[in-house]
């Protein structure tokens, strides 16, 4: 029998308060999640980065205990889904290869090698395709099977995405119909989806189907609510967690919860449809601040779905759609990594006035000519600002 190495593909997260800055310089060290003009600009830029945002990450950090669960998390659904792999008679083994820290995808892909396996099924725990999420850990295996010839020589299959999958669907549905249910008026209760935001030239420029994915999903999930339950319910789906000066999706989740509450929205059920493990965005960024936010915008009953972790139908879903990529057509790594058009640096090609798209991306240019300015002269010693004194 074919002795089968399921890769688990996450992001991974600082397990101490010290292991904040790596983590953040690792994260903004990633092209795919800041582009620059200069590539030579990209590990200067992302020390300063960290460094400055470092202080207030260790502080959201403290406030949910110290330090990310993302590993433990991760590690409890690789044995649970092991272990679901096995009583179908799959001799498979399962791997967690984290993006930006410990265990590191280059570590998993030493382990699997070790053991001897046979064929590779690659599991990205983002059931929604992004450049800067699944893309970015699938350009990392192209390049250590372009640099290993032993793992190059590995059959490997990937599961691109499965945000329409029925297993995923009806595990989401089913925490989301419990929290519903726990309202006075169940079919008044207000569905709110957060999802993690891209910028929005990935979309519009890229190619990539992140958003279409999230929007058919979240209707899947309506659906299936709707079936369950008896009754439609209102719902709005908005993205979190933006960072940087060009814009993002809309709308945003900050944003959209103060219109809710404007128009009189008492019940709402949070839904964090793009996490399927409970982490510094759920934990800090939705249960906190968010919480607070509609708390101020006069939201009086904020109920969070808990993130999937190790939910028994999302780790039989999982260990199906294994199985399924081991039975059907075989998907490389080129093809999942593919996107229908290449990421470009500048996406516009002409000048717009106003407040638009093209405004949005030279709004983005002047802001990163000025922060590499002011990166030089940081670490030069010399330029205008210390001449005024303020460095």
């Amino acid at each position: 029998m074919a002795r089968v190495g399921v890769l688990l593909l996450n992001l991974g997260g600082p397990e101490r308060i010290q292991d904040v800055g790596p983590f953040l310089y690792n994260l903004f060290s990633d092209p795919e999640i800041i582009r620059l003009p200069l590539p030579a600009l990209q590990k200067p830029l992302a020390w300063l980065i960290s460094s400055l945002r470092a202080g207030k990450s260790q502080e959201a950090y403290r406030s949910i205990g110290g330090g990310s669960p993302l590993r433990r998390i991760t590690e409890h659904q690789a044995r649970a889904l092991q272990s679901s792999l096995r009583q179908r008679g799959i001799e498979a083994t399962t791997y967690v290869a984290m993006r930006y820290w410990h265990p590191f995808t280059e570590s998993a892909v030493a382990d699997l090698k070790a053991d001897g396996i046979d064929e590779v099924v690659v599991l990205p725990l983002y059931p929604h395709f992004s450049i800067s999420t699944s893309g970015s850990s699938f350009r990392e295996l192209q390049r250590l099977r372009q640099a290993d010839p032993t793992f190059s020589a590995l059959p490997i299959r990937c599961i691109r995405s499965y945000h329409d999958d029925p297993g995923y669907i009806d595990a989401m549905a089913s925490l989301i119909a419990r929290e519903i249910q726990a309202c006075a008026d169940p079919s008044a209760a207000h569905v709110f989806f957060s999802a993690h935001g891209v910028p929005r030239s990935y979309v519009e420029e890229a190619g990539d189907p992140y958003q279409r994915e999230i929007e058919v999903c979240s209707r899947l999930i309506m659906e299936k609510l709707q079936a369950d339950l008896g009754h439609p319910n209102p719902c709005t789906l908005a993205y979190q967690s933006r960072v940087g000066p060009v814009e993002w999706l809309r709308p945003y989740t900050d944003e959209a919860l103060h219109d809710l509450g404007a128009t009189g929205v008492s019940d709402l059920v949070v839904v964090p449809i793009s996490f399927v493990s409970e982490h510094i965005e759920t934990l800090e960024e939705i249960d906190i601040e968010y919480r607070e936010i509609a708390r101020e915008a006069g939201i009086r009953n904020f109920r969070r779905v808990p993130a999937l972790d190790t939910t028994p139908g999302f780790i039989e879903g999982l260990a199906s759609l294994v199985q399924q990529a081991l039975a059907g057509p075989e998907v490389n790594l080129d093809q999942a990594a593919s996107l229908p058009t290449r990421v470009k640096l500048y996406p516009q090609d002409k000048w717009a006035w106003g407040w638009n798209n093209s405004s949005e991306v030279w709004n983005g240019r002047l802001a990163m000519v000025g922060f590499s300015a002011f990166l030089l002269e940081l670490l030069s010693g010399r330029g205008p600002l210390h001449a005024l004194g303020l460095l």
